[in-house]
Formats: structure tokens, sequence, C-alpha cells
């Protein structure tokens, strides 16, 4: 039996959807990875202290508050997750760095690029650990494909092919909610963040962009009536990466039959990639130097040879899901408080994606290329 390290005491800001998700990641880490440092889910905050303490007894929190101030600034929190709303991330985040404190965020990072670039600062004046989380591109298979890449395997990249397309809001008829209100929450700010991140992981930085933006469903019906939707539905954007390579990216909430279309095609002067978060345990290899009556797209099923399949399990082809990415991505934060790197995004890559996404609503708004860097 291995030797269990020291413990780190975890404060998630945040019950919801990945709040638990993160809590339920915290629990199982240190078992699935052995990490060196421990988590202990030591206190979890929310809206009120009422939700709070049913998140503390769900999850297995020490302790709960309805007050994120109190949590950030108590001394048995070791480290905070961010799984709130866009619209505190920057609040929580400084307080947190001001004492010093690791920060996990989720993205987008903040509700603006003003507040990625903020909190970007607050990081860098601090010295502190800070990580962001785009978990589809942690996937044994995204991984691996970025290996492949990088090693030559398909040649010299000519061109890639992206998109985040799901299908929540395809439906007319849907009420409006929190999501039809405020470009945070449209499908530039919620979708669209993480294809771009995968496309910077694999791809390297954009230098230029042209993007079109529209709202396709522009009223919804709610109990006082049709309410005018404030926010996108869909969006693509044809793209120049600083390597020159072309590309191009397209993001939806409307696409009918998606449900986690993340997806992307590479192509190189020796080969191509395929995947699709639709079958996240899958990756389609195309070779041309195999012979010409075999050449085509074959299936790679992830398994233990593969980058953060193992310590989940050892049969290939049994594959992993939507939770062990968290798993995945609570075992680099817990690496990098250690003071190891595993190459996970950090705050400047939030800020990144930010940009992009502010370029894209720039150009769209426009009618017109833009540079990147000009933001």
């Amino acid at each position: 039996m291995p030797e269990i390290g020291p413990e780190i005491g975890i404060g998630i800001v945040g019950g919801g959807y990945m709040g638990k998700a993160h809590a339920v990641a915290y629990a199982a880490v240190g078992a699935v990875f052995n990490t060196a440092l421990r988590p202990r889910l030591e206190m979890v905050a929310a809206s009120s202290a009422q939700s709070a303490d049913r998140y503390r007894k769900a999850y297995g929190f020490a302790r709960a508050t309805g007050n994120w101030r109190e949590l950030v600034a108590d001394p048995a929190v070791g480290a905070v997750v961010i799984a709130s709303p866009q619209s505190e991330h920057r609040a929580i985040a400084e307080a947190a760095f001001a004492l010093g404190k690791p920060v996990f965020c989720e993205k987008p990072l903040g509700a603006s690029l003003d507040d990625s670039r903020a909190m970007l600062a607050a990081a860098t004046r601090a010295g502190a650990v800070n990580m962001v989380g785009f978990n589809y591109a942690r996937t044994p298979a995204t991984q691996f494909a970025k290996q492949l890449i990088e090693s030559g395997e398909i040649g010299s990249v000519t061109w890639f092919r992206g998109e985040h397309t799901e299908d929540f809001m395809a439906d007319p008829s849907s009420p409006a909610t929190w999501r039809t209100e405020g470009m945070a929450n449209g499908t530039m700010g919620d979708l669209a963040p993480h294809m771009i991140h995968c496309a910077l992981a694999l791809m390297g930085p954009v230098a230029s962009l042209s993007a079109e933006v529209e709202t396709v469903h522009r009223k919804r019906p709610s109990p006082e009536g049709l309410r005018e939707v404030t926010n996108d539905d869909q969006a693509h954007m044809m793209c120049r990466f600083e390597s020159g390579v072309m590309g191009h990216m397209h993001f939806s909430r409307i696409a009918t039959g998606r449900k986690m279309g993340y997806a992307y095609e590479v192509h190189g002067t020796k080969g191509a990639i395929r995947f699709d978060q639709e079958d996240q345990n899958a990756l389609w290899l195309y070779r041309s130097d195999e012979p010409a009556d075999r050449r085509g797209f074959r299936k790679i099923l992830t398994g233990p040879d593969h980058p953060d399949y193992l310590p989940f399990c050892q049969g290939p082809g049994h594959g992993t899901g939507y939770q062990d990415q968290i798993i995945i991505e609570a075992r680099d934060f817990l690496e990098a408080i250690a003071g190891r790197n595993t190459g996970a995004a950090t705050f400047h890559d939030g800020m990144m994606v930010n940009q992009i996404v502010a370029a894209a609503l720039a150009s769209a708004a426009q009618k017109r290329w833009i540079t990147v860097s000009t933001l």
C-alpha cells in the first residue's frame, strides 16, 4: 500500500452541476492517481447557507457557508475551486490570490476579456498556481492526438476544422432562461471557448480571424409572454494560425441532433486525425504511407498505452467518461500545487481564449478580418 502524502483543504465555490463534478473528482483523485498531495473536502459555498449545507451533506464536505468570502479567507482552505457563474469569477479569484492561494476556475475565465486579464494579472502578482477548466482537452484521445501532431506523425499540418455543437436550445418553443440572457451565457461565451482552447492546444496561437455570429430564435416563451433573446445561438469563423495554417470553427446550441459535438479534424502532408467527443474513447487516424488498397481512416480505441487512461482501467477499449476528465483536471491542479507541470490550461490560456472570443465578436460586428493581437 503506497504511503499517503500531506493533505490540502479544498474549498469549492458553487455546488451545482460543476460544483458536484469537482467535489466527486477531489474525493476520488487521490485513489485514482495516488497523488502525492491528498485533497480534503473542507468547505463548500453556495448562494445561501441552506443550499450550501445541502451540498455539504450530499458531497461530504466538512463545512458549508453561504458566503464565498468566508470560504476564501478560511485558513483550512488551502486551494480554491471556482464553479460559480462567470460574473463572480474575478472577485473570488482576486480575493484568493491576495492570500496567496492556488485557484482553479471553470471556463470561461470571468465574464469578459477585461476580467480574464485582471485575473491573470492578480495570479502573476501573487505567484500563485492557477488553472482553467478546459476538461475536454484532457481526454486520453485528445492528449494522444496532440502527441501525434507534435511528433510529426501526420506530417506538416495544412488544415484544422473544429466545432462545438449541441442542441439544447434547438427547439424554438424552449422557454427563455438565464442561458438566453447576456453574451457571457450565449454560444460564444459558453460553448465556443472549449473548441477555441482545443485549437490553441493542438495548433498554437491564432493570428487573425473573420467571424459571423447570429441569433436564430430571437424570442422565446416565458410566463410573462415572449421574451427577447439577448445572446447568440450560433457562430462560425475562418482563422489563420500564427503557423500559417488555415482553419475553420463552428459553434452552435441549436444544432439539432448534436449532444456533445466537440469534434475536430487535423489534416497534414502525411496523414490526418479525426475526433468526436460523442465517441470520446476513439481517435481516427489516416496514414498516407499505407498501401493504396488499404488507405482509410482507422479507429484507434484508447487503452492503457494512451495518456491518463491506465489509472482508471487496465482494459483497452473499456473507456473513460466525463467525470474522469474532471478527475484528470483535479490531478493536474494538485500536481501544479506540488510544483509539477502537467501541461494543463492556465489563466494565460483562458485569457487567450477570451481574446479570440472578443476578436470574433468584433469581426462579426465590423464585418471584417480582425488581427487578434490588436485587442
